[in-house]
């Protein structure tokens, strides 16, 4: 696998000032991806530090090791085909304290643009949407198996669509007389439900909030980050969870910054980072949600919807 070309991470000025790494630590990238993020750590930290590269999309994982080691003088590399859930299970494993720890959870462009991996409807391709090729679950599947009251649920909760019974009921009709196989086929029955608003003010495309919705589905995204989140707070409660560095009289703790990319994502974050300051177990980095300057998201329109929290852990675990 070659490294990316042309590959723009979002926020990485506003991640390196969050999480300040340093030669010699040990940084854990959640959400390897493309590699951007983890090849401005890895020449912060050096090859005297450590780089846990994690992701469930084995492609990427694997651009993002070859990314960081193209510059020559990369740091100690583990790679870790698995979801960022686990990621406490198996530093621990491997006896690994991480410093530092981001994770970036929007879509790689590569993943978007692939027509093959069905997470677009802007072009023609099966309606899959599982980030591990290997999931057992389609979003083909739901969209033909599921009760129409379940799809409703999932639409309402995932895509936050006023519109979610409606468009159930219609997916519900539709595959009656066939089944949903395609990305432009669960579109235009969204569609027809909820017109597309053509010119300028048209605002956002009405399958967007369905496609998320399923998207997430499929590949249970927010258990993963409420999981992640419970281990950040076991980690700064807890002598017992040691995945995360413990701050001691003279070095402060782990940082941990998280991009969300929608309130579904950024609404869990901010709540769990609160709570652990107002427990005095973990310091703000960031002065509420950060957002890309102006400049950034004319040069990489991806970035507009990104929001940076970070917090540092300030005491020893009990």
């Amino acid at each position: 696998m070659t490294p990316a070309q042309g590959h723009v991470p979002v926020l990485l000025a506003e991640v390196l000032a969050a999480l300040d790494p340093q030669p010699g630590q040990a940084v854990l990238d959640c959400t390897a991806g493309l590699g951007g993020h983890a090849r401005a750590m890895a020449q912060r930290i050096g090859p005297s530090g450590t780089l846990v590269l994690m992701d469930l999309d084995p492609t990427n994982l694997a651009c993002a090791d070859a990314t960081v080691r193209s510059d020559g003088l990369a740091p100690r590399i583990v790679a870790m085909n698995a979801p960022f859930s686990a990621a406490p299970r198996l530093l621990a494993d491997r006896g690994i304290v991480a410093d530092c720890v981001l994770a970036d959870l929007g879509w790689s462009s590569n993943q978007i643009a692939d027509s093959a991996r069905g997470f677009s409807f802007q072009r023609a391709g099966p309606l899959d949407m599982r980030l591990d090729p290997a999931a057992p679950v389609t979003a083909a599947e739901l969209v033909a198996t599921l009760p129409e009251g379940e799809l409703a649920q999932i639409i309402r909760d995932y895509g936050e669509d006023p519109a979610a019974g409606r468009i159930a009921r219609a997916i519900v009709r539709a595959r009656a007389a066939g089944p949903i196989a395609t990305t432009d086929q669960l579109a235009r029955v969204v569609h027809e439900v909820m017109p597309r608003r053509h010119g300028p003010g048209g605002g956002i495309d009405p399958a967007t909030r369905t496609f998320q919705a399923l998207r997430i589905a499929v590949n249970d995204e927010l258990g993963h980050l409420d999981a992640l989140l419970a281990a950040v707070r076991r980690a700064a409660t807890s002598i017992s969870d040691t995945w995360l560095r413990a701050a001691t009289a003279d070095r402060p703790g782990a940082r941990v910054a998280i991009i969300a990319f929608h309130s579904l994502e950024d609404r869990p974050v901010k709540q769990a980072f609160a709570a652990l300051a107002a427990d005095g177990v973990a310091a703000t980095r960031t002065r509420g949600a950060v957002q890309a300057s102006e400049a950034e998201v004319q040069a990489n329109p991806r970035a507009r919807s990104a929001r940076l929290r970070a917090v540092e852990l300030t005491r020893a675990a009990r």
